[in-house]
């Protein structure tokens, strides 16, 4: 197993965006899976009216029928792709995750996220305040207990609930079948 250690100032800049916004219902777009240069346009359209984020410029080629999502640059340097219901930041090279995990790599894995977590929440509850909900592995009802099923794939999860949407933040949870080959903790704003 490979490991990456880094500073949080990408994460820390990239969670400041999405916490200015108090209503995710001005982003929120159809409830479909939808795809194409109208479905982005339309993403396009309702960000920038609801934020001060600079989307992407358009190039040849660049839009699709397959495309359903876009990003954009806010004023702090930080790159948000933004569906019609979700948005994440692009932040490559902030925070610790492994890779290449073998077989015998998911105690190291699950005790590294056990580890880097706190950091984690710390941070968001920097921008966000108070979670919702905060949740873990060792909760025998965690794959449900923030909703149906949404725990079954993460160590940790913590929830901060504002109108239009909801920014999750996660650990992923290491398995042996199917092999896990990387995780970390991560972000997105699951707007509805």
């Amino acid at each position: 197993m490979k490991t990456q250690d880094r500073p949080l100032h990408e994460d820390d800049l990239a969670l400041a965006d999405p916490a200015e916004i108090a209503d995710w219902t001005r982003i929120a777009g159809p409830d479909s899976d939808r795809t194409g240069p109208a479905t982005v346009k339309g993403i396009v359209e309702r960000v920038t009216a609801a934020t001060n984020w600079t989307p992407w410029a358009v190039a040849p080629g660049d839009l699709g029928s397959h495309s359903a999502a876009w990003g954009f640059t806010t004023p702090r340097g930080s790159t948000i792709i933004v569906y019609d219901g979700m948005a994440f930041a692009d932040a490559r090279n902030s925070g610790w995750s492994a890779y290449e995990i073998g077989p015998d790599d998911l105690a190291a894995a699950e005790a590294g996220l056990d580890a880097h977590w706190p950091e984690h929440l710390e941070l968001t509850r920097k921008h966000f305040g108070e979670p919702t909900y905060v949740g873990d592995h060792t909760d025998p009802d965690f794959d449900d207990a923030w909703a149906p099923g949404v725990g079954a794939d993460k160590r940790h999860l913590a929830v901060w609930a504002r109108p239009g949407g909801e920014l999750r933040l996660f650990s992923d949870k290491p398995t042996s079948e199917p092999l896990t080959e990387a995780v970390c903790v991560s972000y997105a704003v699951y707007i509805d």
